[in-house]
């Protein structure tokens, strides 16, 4: 454990969630159709061979991950060396791997376990592919939104459904529907030609409906272009999701007087529930910037909390493996960027959670571990090997804090404590 001194420096953490950069296959992963997936891993295969080129050449290149663990960590959670990164020194971090406790390999059940919060009852899931979601569902919703119906209703890609529906919703002013093996209803519709806060009129709708059917999220995918091949997917995404159950870290950090500033869709996955205050941005760039300016401005007992859905929106539900590895490596350079800005009290933290395999079948994402790979000034680096669950990460950061215990987790990090 890390006992720090930190003088009267502010203790802040910031927690970044690598959305859907997953370091192996779980031993349940054969339940999910997932043995075998190994989203960063096969990256790096994919580079170091040169099958992943597209605008990029040679291994992946990541030094700051690579010295924070990342490739370390990879190695043992699959078993064994990751392409491209023999003979690497001993992190200067602490660095390990977690098991997901939660049953799900999504996007909520990731971020609650993470603050501290595992979701250990099964969400409901439309499990048809076509029709699949429910007539008396779509049936109420519609009578309460007055839309003339819905298109798709299916298990889709989200650009796919675009494609083949575009055209047809804008004619016609029905929404487009569709699902996938998360537990989440998704509505696409025209910023322009069906309207922006309609769409998310709609989807405040079908949260109430939804929760019949204990399902996870409802999703709005605004789109523009007048045709297809000129579709586009917009920032103005939101997420409707079930509230968590109280006691998470959010809910920690608030009660003891610190702040939680949620960056990116984070308010959203937790339903404005323990963040003192959102901030939009929409770019991997946007995404980090936002969150150094948050935590180098906050407070003592300050959690800024950011989701960097770009891995898992751009390169891994779209199975662009040359993306990702470029989306890597700019990464890269930004935490190396914030890295050298860090106060005394501050850490940063760098997980992920779930896997989304670009190289996998589908579109799904993918039943993985996830890295764990902590830092800052007054941070003792330390091998975390396997950890048993995502919430030992929310109570290192309550530890760190100094803000009461959870309920699930051990924790790895020590208190950073004033000196008095």
């Amino acid at each position: 454990m890390n006992h720090t001194h930190t003088g009267h420096a502010p203790r802040r953490a910031l927690l970044l969630v690598a959305d859907s950069l997953g370091v192996g296959a779980l031993p349940d992963a054969a339940d999910y159709g997932d043995a075998g997936a190994d989203t960063f891993g096969h990256i790096a295969e994919a580079c170091a061979r040169g099958a992943a080129e597209q605008g990029r050449s040679g291994p992946l290149r990541i030094p700051v991950l690579a010295r924070l663990g990342l490739p370390q960590a990879a190695a043992a959670a699959r078993g064994a060396p990751v392409a491209g990164f023999a003979g690497l020194p001993v992190p200067a971090a602490c660095w390990g791997f977690a098991a997901e406790r939660s049953t799900g390999k999504d996007t909520v059940s990731g971020h609650w376990e993470m603050a501290g919060q595992p979701v250990t009852e099964d969400w409901g899931y439309f499990t048809a592919l076509a029709d699949s979601m429910p007539a008396e569902l779509l049936d109420e919703l519609a009578r309460l939104t007055g839309v003339p119906g819905f298109l798709g209703n299916c298990h889709a890609s989200g650009t796919q459904v675009i494609e083949d529906f575009g055209e047809e919703h804008m004619a016609s002013g029905k929404p487009i529907v569709y699902t996938s093996q998360d537990s989440v209803i998704q509505f696409c519709a025209h910023e322009l030609t069906f309207g922006l806060e309609r769409l998310y009129d709609l989807c405040r709708h079908a949260r109430g409906l939804a929760d019949r059917w204990r399902i996870g999220r409802v999703i709005a995918r605004p789109f523009v272009g007048a045709r297809p091949g000129e579709f586009q997917r917009t920032p103005n995404r939101r997420d409707f999701a079930v509230p968590p159950p109280p006691g998470t870290l959010l809910d920690a950090v608030m009660a003891a007087g610190g702040n939680v500033v949620g960056v990116g869709k984070v308010p959203d996955i937790f339903a404005g529930r323990g963040i003192g205050r959102g901030v939009k941005a929409s770019g991997l760039a946007a995404l980090m910037q936002a969150s150094q300016q948050a935590l180098l401005s906050g407070g003592d007992r300050t959690l800024v909390f950011t989701n960097l859905v770009d891995f898992d929106q751009e390169y891994g539900h779209r199975r662009d493996v040359a993306g990702y590895a470029r989306a890597l490596e700019s990464f890269d350079g930004m935490l190396g960027e914030l890295l050298g800005a860090l106060g005394p009290g501050d850490v940063v933290l760098v997980t992920a959670d779930h896997g989304n395999d670009p190289t996998w079948h589908g579109w799904n994402h993918t039943r993985e571990y996830v890295p764990v790979l902590a830092t800052g000034p007054a941070v003792a680096p330390a091998a975390l090997g396997r950890r048993e669950t995502f919430a030992d990460i929310g109570q290192s950061l309550a530890a760190w804090l100094g803000v009461a215990p959870l309920a699930h987790g051990q924790a790895f990090l020590g208190a950073a404590r004033a000196a008095a």
